[in-house]
């Protein structure tokens, strides 16, 4: 049985931790930047965890990255 592909899109956008979870980047960071107040800038760097519903359809993408 030959391996299965992991989706290259979701190896650049996901990271999966060590108990399982899938963190992404956060949300409202690619436009209109002038309109949100420093604070909310601030808050939304680096990466999140999913909701749970959305980490099972992330996991189908990446076999290999339980």
């Amino acid at each position: 049985m030959p391996k299965m592909k992991t989706k290259s899109g979701a190896k650049k956008r996901f990271k999966v931790t060590g108990t399982g979870k899938i963190m992404a980047g956060s949300t409202g960071k690619r436009h209109g930047m002038i309109k949100r107040t420093n604070k909310q800038i601030r808050q939304k760097r680096g990466m999140e965890p999913m909701a749970k519903c959305d980490q099972t359809i992330v996991k189908k993408y990446m076999p290999y990255a339980r």
